[in-house]
């Protein structure tokens, strides 16, 4: 009776790997290997390390058998690893030395052993399999916008029950003037699925562009269906965001349709991340356009392209509008730069005319020192763009004559004095 529970319980093991191998995708195989492992690592601990054990598991039944392996010699020297022939007749007529016997032995203890072993070794290998899945099914959802409960906090970090597992918004993601208690709802953006020393993370974050981006998606219907597309999202998250946007359709304003009908679509995003200001820009293939708009809420005069291979303007604006341009810790002309890929320097109307004066000055001084020039034929060649010496020298008299107000003696007188101070300059160089 006793045999037939034992079996009948072996059985139930096979049947239990058996479904494992269905469910988890766990091999049987696999697994009485581990299990035998585990038996023969058992019995060398009681028979001494020296000692050669095999075990096998019957596929069908789970039945185990244990046995030492030992070389049958006429005379045994070392007993952990041979047996002598006398002995060996005694288990097999038909043996001779040098033959290979198994020796069964009793593994009725060593099997519990084993089964644990095999037991703890599953336990790891299912979990593993189960975060396997859990990183397969998340990984391609990141970038999803997602909502879940505040589990718990530790230090700064929110831990989020997303219902199949616990994502942590780390504070580096989360924006500095908000707070959370436990069991609050919360929206946030799947930002990264990692495999790591800690297991698998799911990490959260509302400080990233892709979290701003999700929302306009979830509010703005023209973005699902590829109307409008963001070309990029820049923050300073809770204070102020620029958002690029474009329309593949002219009938369709980008920004107006981000905006909603009385600012119903915005607000929704702007409520969402505590007040923070956004600024829609239009998308345009014009740098100067494009950088003016993207000083909003700043009013910009003009751009001037200072060098368009380095991607460096100029922004002249109102007096009043410059603070606005710069922004509170230069936030808002960095977010420029950043939208844009454009460095970009920022001078007020009043700062312009002051450098203009100052340019001339210096330029009337520089003509000054030539022999026959005085202050207002000086003022009268910068005023036509002739703002030093060098650029003096390759005009001909022709050249100058040609200028409003000044006549030929002039110019001959010009052209002279250019020479002499070229060649003075040349001498003391020389010495």
């Amino acid at each position: 009776m006793d045999k037939e529970k034992n079996i009948k319980g072996k059985s139930e093991l096979i049947l239990a790997l058996e479904q494992l191998e269905r469910e988890k995708n766990i091999k049987k195989d696999e697994t009485l290997k581990t299990i035998t492992d585990g038996l023969v690592s058992a019995l060398r601990k009681y028979f001494g390390k020296l000692a050669q054990i095999t075990a096998v598991i019957d596929p069908d039944t789970g039945e185990m058998k244990g046995f030492m392996v030992k070389n049958v010699v006429d005379e045994v020297f070392t007993p952990e690893l041979e047996i002598s022939l006398t002995d060996a007749l005694k288990m097999d007529p038909s043996v001779k030395a040098g033959d290979v016997v198994n020796i069964p032995v009793d593994i009725k203890d060593f099997s519990r052993i084993a089964a644990q072993t095999a037991k703890q070794v599953l336990i790891h290998r299912i979990k593993e399999i189960e975060k396997l899945k859990l990183f397969e099914e998340f990984k391609p959802r990141e970038g999803e916008l997602v909502t879940g409960i505040v589990h718990h906090i530790t230090g700064r970090d929110i831990f989020v029950d997303l219902g199949k597992i616990e994502a942590v918004l780390p504070y580096s993601e989360q924006i500095r003037r908000e707070h959370y208690a436990v069991n609050q709802r919360i929206r946030a953006i799947i930002h990264a699925v990692e495999k790591g020393s800690r297991g698998l993370q799911v990490i959260l974050s509302r400080t990233s562009g892709n979290f701003m981006k999700a929302l306009f998606e979830a509010e703005v219907p023209e973005i699902s269906e590829k109307i409008i597309e963001i070309v990029s999202i820049v923050r300073e998250p809770g204070i102020r965001a620029k958002a690029l946007v474009k329309s593949s359709s002219p009938q369709v304003d980008p920004v107006g349709a981000c905006v909603g009908i009385r600012g119903s679509r915005i607000r929704v995003i702007m409520n969402e991340l505590h007040g923070e200001k956004i600024d829609l820009i239009p998308w345009s293939d014009e740098p100067e356009v494009l950088l003016a708009k993207a000083f909003s809420p700043a009013k910009v005069d003009s751009i001037k392209i200072l060098d368009k291979e380095n991607k460096k303007a100029l922004a002249i604006l109102p007096d009043d509008q410059l603070a606005i341009a710069i922004g509170r810790d230069g936030q808002n002309i960095n977010l420029v730069a950043r939208i844009t890929g454009w460095t970009v320097d920022v001078k007020s109307e009043a700062q312009k005319v002051e450098e203009k004066k100052k340019n001339m000055d210096t330029a009337i001084q520089d003509l000054l020192k030539i022999e026959g020039i005085g202050p207002k034929l000086a003022e009268t060649l910068v005023n036509m763009g002739i703002t030093d010496v060098k650029k003096l020298s390759t005009l001909t008299e022709e050249d100058l004559s040609s200028f409003q107000g000044i006549g030929l003696k002039t110019a001959q007188k010009i052209v002279a004095g250019v020479k002499k101070y070229l060649k003075d300059k040349s001498q003391v160089s020389e010495n």
